[in-house]
């Protein structure tokens, strides 16, 4: 009998008291806001709605001990949402352990 052939898989969560605080889609999220300059038109580019990515901003922003995102209100022209420097900071840090995951998983594979 053949043994099939297999694959691992798996997504990294980063959580804080059982809380997932970041992981694979709010990253897209920081990179879209970081790329468009707003919540909202991330929110659109995501399918989600503009309540949901505030919250998961807000979320995000409490869970760590500096904010990721900083946004000022708008007037006539519209707000704007800034990466700060910490949150590039994270995503890097997120995707080199992804990287380094995903490194595990295929040598785990090849065993």
């Amino acid at each position: 009998m053949e043994i099939p052939s297999f694959k691992l898989n798996g997504r990294i969560w980063i959580e804080i008291d059982d809380e997932k605080l970041l992981g694979h889609g709010r990253v897209e999220l920081l990179e879209r806001i970081h790329a468009s300059g707003s919540i909202r038109q991330a929110a659109l580019q995501m399918k989600m709605s503009y309540k949901q990515a505030w919250d998961l901003v807000n979320h995000m922003n409490n869970g760590f001990k500096h904010p990721l995102v900083i946004s000022k209100r708008g007037g006539k022209g519209g707000g704007v949402a800034l990466l700060t420097p910490f949150g590039q900071e994270i995503i890097a840090q997120f995707k080199d352990l992804q990287q380094k995951f995903f490194q595990f998983l295929e040598e785990s594979r090849k065993k």
